[in-house]
């Protein structure tokens, strides 16, 4: 039976400005010698500067692979909830009626793309961020839709989810970091204890 198999991966660690720091491009190496083992498709990045680097020193690992642009895989806020929990109010002050349906939109389109099967065996990787990376992960669990919030992603993690026809999809793997030395994990978080 074929099998969608998506690759969700956030960008390396970037600058105020967007732009990938050393730390991220070392991140994004070690990610793509990991993917390189893979039997890689395609690649397809979020519009936005972080993500187009990394899928690119992605693609310099995977000869012959296309990499390509997804304007659904860009930054965004997937979904606010009618009620908001009150951790989550100070994120979401001033966000208003019509960004929170463009954010819905885009999220639609994202899994509309992306979240279903094909009728060949494929391996896809997804170059996003890590609100879209919660967001596939929420879909494929058909979990509410709040639940999105407070699902951490880091920097260059592997999440792996694969979709079947007739099937629910099935997460592989959610947040790996594996491929990163224990100094180059859990970057873009605040201070705290991480596993």
């Amino acid at each position: 039976m074929a099998t969608r198999n998506l690759y969700v991966v956030r960008h390396g660690a970037a600058d105020p400005f967007g732009e990938l720091t050393e730390v991220g491009e070392r991140q994004t190496e070690l990610l793509a010698a990991r993917l390189a083992r893979l039997p890689v498709d395609a690649v397809w990045h979020s519009p936005l500067a972080r993500a187009v680097r990394s899928a690119r020193i992605i693609g310099e690992h995977l000869p012959g692979v296309p990499v390509r642009e997804a304007a659904e895989l860009v930054d965004h806020i997937p979904h606010v909830p009618d009620e908001i929990p009150p951790a989550w109010a100070g994120f979401f002050d001033g966000y208003g009626a019509e960004e929170a349906a463009s954010g819905a939109r885009l999220a639609d389109a994202l899994t509309d793309r992306f979240a279903r099967p094909a009728d060949t065996e494929t391996h896809e990787v997804l170059v996003t961020h890590a609100y879209q990376v919660a967001w596939l992960v929420r879909h494929a669990l058909d979990a509410p839709p709040v639940r999105w919030l407070g699902m951490s992603c880091g920097n260059t993690a592997v999440t792996a989810i694969g979709y079947r026809h007739g099937m629910a999809p099935a997460v592989l793997l959610y947040n790996d970091m594996g491929h990163l030395p224990a100094e180059l994990r859990w970057t873009g978080f605040g201070p705290g204890v991480r596993p």
